[in-house]
């Protein structure tokens, strides 16, 4: 093959021979060699001028410089040739629609016995591994320190026992690069909820939290992907509040940086999803069961090259440096910013329910952070509300949020004006009972005449209003306008009289003849 090395060990025996006296011809012959190699290596040596023993004292690297200067393949013509023409490749594979394909047919073309197109590429790729070269750290994991998290590309799946539909569910995988312990769960989406949950089970698993959490650039975890600065989702900033630790995404388009998962990926195939492939669950809590039974054969199975076995690794290693648990359960948070609307409450549609906010604060943007179990209303850092957290429409008020008048209006009830009524006359407290009991009505139907009655007694001594009360009770007239009527003329009645009182008609009228002047 032309290019070909010759081994330095054969080179040795070439020189010996040669030293000994032997033709080249016979020294081809005995040690398999083409002729004129033999002659091309006899006549370097005696060109380096260099006694025989400094050259078989020599290792075999630096007789391969000194006798061929590298690789024969850069000494070739069409070497000098390409070479010459690398700056022109390298500028117009740079332009639009252009390929290395059409490259190599063109330098074909004006140079028919160039390299073909194999060996066009490679010294394209030398090329540009000289221009930029790189290196493949290895990694050096720490104990406890991180945790790769992934979901697996193909779903499992259960069936519905009440319609006899397949779901198909999503495998969660988390990794510790350490030990390579492994984690899997199925869970019905990849939605953030799915998520946090899947990964604080994963911690239960392992009996503790690493420093380093390393996710792939989902949703559920990074809310905008970046090689440098990524977002990360805010449920996944909580949980890593509540767990102490902190997210660092891989970067995006970057598998390597998480290998080790996309290792257990693959096995968790071989060793959770075939053995399971021909059983059939019908529940979700019946498929994790036969995952964790299969994941634990997996970690328990002698490592290859290795005495031990990823469970064995974990707990004699590993499981002593994770930081504990914590003793709360963590609860997925929301939060967001609503404003406070003119019936002193904010609407969470989430919820599609009213959550009643101090009146004071009606007309101001407020934030609000909501649980499984509360909604916490805060304004300027200060929390001004909390309530627990109800689905379904309808009203969580408390009567210290709102105005007085208000709180007014909502008490109202047949006992509440009784009562009122009561304080101020036991006749009203009797007028109201009556009415109330007067029609088959709802109370409701009363509400504003008794307010009209209250004010009415607010503005009229207390004895004409007793008296206007039992006019209309012995006339069973439980009304607003007739108690009013009634206290009109009362009123009418009593000031007619005191106006008698105070022009009185005298006892003898001059102007007036008298029965004696008939007489």
């Amino acid at each position: 093959m032309a290019g070909k090395i010759t081994e330095m060990s054969k080179l040795k025996q070439v020189l010996q021979l040669h030293h000994s006296g032997v033709s080249n011809r016979s020294i081809a012959s005995q040690l398999g060699l083409y002729k004129e190699t033999v002659n091309k290596y006899i006549r370097q040596f005696k060109g380096l001028s260099i006694d025989l023993q400094e050259v078989l004292q020599k290792d075999n690297p630096e007789l391969e410089h000194l006798f061929n200067g590298g690789s024969p393949a850069y000494v070739d013509k069409r070497f000098e040739d390409f070479s010459k023409r690398l700056p022109y490749l390298e500028k117009e594979l740079t332009r639009k629609h252009v390929t290395r394909l059409r490259l190599w047919e063109e330098y074909i073309t004006e140079y028919p016995c160039g390299y073909g197109y194999t060996q066009f590429c490679f010294h394209l790729n030398q090329h540009a591994a000289i221009q930029t070269p790189s290196t493949v750290l290895v990694n050096t994991y720490m104990a406890g320190e991180k945790c790769y998290i992934d979901f697996a590309g193909d779903p499992m799946q259960y069936t519905d026992m009440d319609t006899g539909e397949i779901i198909k569910v999503q495998t969660f995988v988390g990794c510790l690069p350490y030990t390579d312990y492994a984690f899997a769960l199925c869970v019905p989406s990849q939605k953030s909820e799915d998520f946090i949950y899947a990964i604080t089970q994963m911690f239960c698993f392992f009996g503790g939290v690493t420093k380093i959490v390393v996710p792939d650039n989902l949703k559920s975890a990074v809310t905008k992907s970046d090689r440098y600065e990524p977002e990360i989702n805010r449920l996944m900033e909580h949980l890593g509040n509540h767990y102490g630790f902190v997210v660092l995404p891989a970067r995006p388009g970057k598998p390597k940086d998480k290998c080790l998962v996309e290792n257990q990926v693959k096995l968790l195939y071989q060793r959770v999803y075939a053995p399971l492939r021909n059983r059939m669950f019908f529940s979700l809590e019946d498929l994790n069961k036969a995952v964790f039974e299969q994941t634990r054969l997996h970690n328990r199975k002698r490592m290859q090259q290795r005495p031990y076995s990823r469970e064995e690794h974990f707990i004699s290693d590993e499981k002593r440096t994770l930081k504990p648990l914590p003793e709360s359960r963590f609860e997925v948070q929301y939060d967001t910013e609503l404003t406070v609307s003119a019936n002193c409450c904010i609407y969470l549609g989430r919820d599609k329910h009213y959550y009643s906010v101090p009146y004071q604060y009606i007309g101001q943007k407020v934030k609000v952070i909501y649980t499984r179990t509360l909604v916490k209303v805060y304004l300027k850092g200060k929390r001004i509300a909390t309530h627990p957290r109800v689905e379904g429409f309808g009203y969580s008020m408390l009567e210290e949020h709102t105005a007085s008048h208000s709180n007014a209006y909502n008490k109202r009830s047949v006992a509440y004006y009784t009562e009122r009524a009561g304080e101020k006359s036991a006749v009203l407290r009797e007028f109201f009972t009556l009415m109330f009991a007067s029609q088959n009505v709802p109370p409701e139907f009363f509400y504003n005449r008794c307010d009209g009655l209250l004010r009415l007694q607010r503005i009229t001594p207390a004895a004409e209003m007793e008296k206007a009360c039992r006019i209309a009770m012995e006339h069973k007239q439980y009304t607003y306008k007739f108690v009013e009527r009634v206290l009109r003329n009362i009123q009418a009645f009593i000031e007619e009289e005191n106006a008698i009182k105070k022009n009185p008609e005298p006892d003898n009228h001059e102007n007036i003849r008298g029965a004696a002047y008939y007489q």
